[in-house]
This record gives structure tokens, sequence and C-alpha cells, in this order.
């Protein structure tokens, strides 16, 4: 199945896209791809209700505004330099273990909504990163029994401000966690709909210019194992986003660096998973702020 959510910000309604594209409204039998949701066999029953009465099912125009696939999560957890190549252009040495950095909830937006430039940026860049969200509440799982606590998968761009993360002390989550930071989805993808999912091609555009084009198959630390390692120091919830890492061709890595500006589009896109397109604006406050 392929999950998403529609509808106006902090209004988003769950449905579905069927295999032949349709788009449907399933707020009729689940309340929201939130904590809840994941527990126990949502999934299993979502999936025997689309076979039923998907045909019955209220369509959803596509034109209509997706938002982040999954509702806010307990956490976001990101792996830094979790490709080989990436580590390289970073001039830093592959790390032995993962590297694990936070990145705020309040960070996320629809798959195709703004990124706005944080006030006094001036280093904001682009990483497209698969994302995996956890099905059931995981503590000290093995590696072999990683999979069965995977919910699915997503796109995800996590923007930072390159600054505020590497320049300013401190730890990266400041660099990581501005407003409309980390666009999610269009979907979640169930794991059946992906196949291995270490040979996945991603890629990302700049204004129409390929910056970066990679495969999942260069990760260092490979999808089971980072779900145990990270079980290992914290509690994962259901519904959790763990952002598995981004391949080369990040602004930062260019000589000299390529950095983001009000007007520039950014479109990205993985194996299965669809895409998404961000159009940068100026900073503006934001309301009751």
């Amino acid at each position: 199945m392929k999950l998403i959510r529609f509808g106006p910000p902090d209004r988003e309604k769950p449905g579905l896209i069927l295999p032949q594209g349709d788009w449907i409204d399933v707020s009729s039998v689940v309340g929201d791809y939130d904590e809840a949701f994941f527990v126990g066999d949502a999934l299993e029953q979502l999936s025997q209700w689309v076979r039923a009465h998907a045909a019955d099912a209220p369509r959803v125009p596509q034109n209509t505004r997706l938002g982040p696939c999954i509702c806010r999560p307990s956490k976001i957890i990101c792996i830094g330099l979790n490709y080989i190549d990436h580590a390289r252009e970073s001039k830093m040495e592959l790390p032995k273990e993962p590297i694990i950095f936070f990145k705020s909830t309040s960070s996320l937006v629809g798959p195709n909504d703004s990124l706005m430039i944080p006030k006094g940026s001036k280093k904001t860049d682009w990483e497209v990163e698969l994302g995996v969200v956890i099905r059931r509440k995981a503590s000290h799982v093995s590696e072999e029994e990683a999979q069965n606590y995977i919910a699915g998968y997503v796109l995800h761009n996590d923007y930072s401000e390159r600054e505020f993360q590497l320049e300013r002390g401190g730890q990266w989550v400041k660099g990581k966690s501005c407003d409309t930071f980390a666009p999610l989805g269009p979907c979640l993808a169930t794991p059946d709909e992906l196949g291995d999912v270490h040979q996945l091609r991603m890629w990302l555009k700049v204004n129409g210019e390929i910056k970066q084009n990679g495969n999942t198959s260069n990760m260092i630390f490979k999808v089971p194992f980072l779900v145990s390692y990270l079980s290992r120091f914290m509690t994962l919830l259901p519904g959790d986003l763990i952002s598995t890492g981004t391949p080369a061709g990040v602004g930062f890595g260019f000589n000299p660096p390529q950095y983001l500006k009000a007007g520039d589009v950014v479109e990205l896109g993985i194996d299965h998973l669809g895409s998404s397109r961000q159009e940068a604006i100026a900073y503006r406050p934001q309301a009751g702020t």
C-alpha cells in the first residue's frame, strides 16, 4: 500500500494511492497515520478494507495538497555520513559506528510545500534521503528481527543550514530543525511495494540540474542494522522516522559550495516512493510568533 495524508496544513486526512493511481479518502476507517495507528495490525486491517471497498471509496482530486505522509512522530532520528561517496566529499573518515542526530518534528511539511530559507541563513543545503517508518515499539531488537518493526519507507529531503550545523558549535540538530526543513512524502510505501530497499535509485535536482544521483546500495550501514542499532540506545515508537543519510552531491560538497536562495526549485525522488518539489522562499515570521 501507499499511504498519503491530504488537505490543508494541520487538518490533513488519511488516504491511499491505489495501484491504478487513484487517490482515495480512508478517513472513515482510519483516524490518522500516527502512533496509535501503527500499533497492532492496523495496516493489515486497512489492506483488507481496501480490497473490499476501494471501488466505492471517495476519490480525492489529485490537485489536492499533500501533507507529510505520517502524522507528527515522537522523533525524527537521522544518520550522518552513511554513504561512502558523501563521506568522501565531506572530507571525513568513514564512520565506524553510525553518526546519530535528531531533527525537530516541527520541521515537517508536505512534499510539495515551500522551503522557507531561515532567518539569517547563508548556507541552506539539500539532502535526498530514504526514510524508514517504525511499525511497532522496538527496544534491543536483533538485526534479523528488524524487518518486522518496519511499517514502510518514505522520501525525505533533509534540508540543512550548514553554518548553523557546522560553524556555530554544539550539536547538528540546530542546523537541521528549521521550519520546513523536513518535507516528507508523497507517500509511505509498505515494504512489499519496494523490493530490495538497498537497490533504489535516488536523485535530486536544483533548478532542473541534477545534483545528486545515487543509490541506496552505497549505504555504509544498512537499514536492518540501523533499526537494531538505534533500538539499543532508545526505544523506537510506532510512527517514528529514521532518515538514513544522503549520497554525494550536496551543496557544501561542491567547489565552490552551492547553496539555496529564494526562487530556487528543488525536485527529488526515490524509486517506488515518488517525487517531491519545493520552491525556496524568503524567511517570513510564522503565525503566532
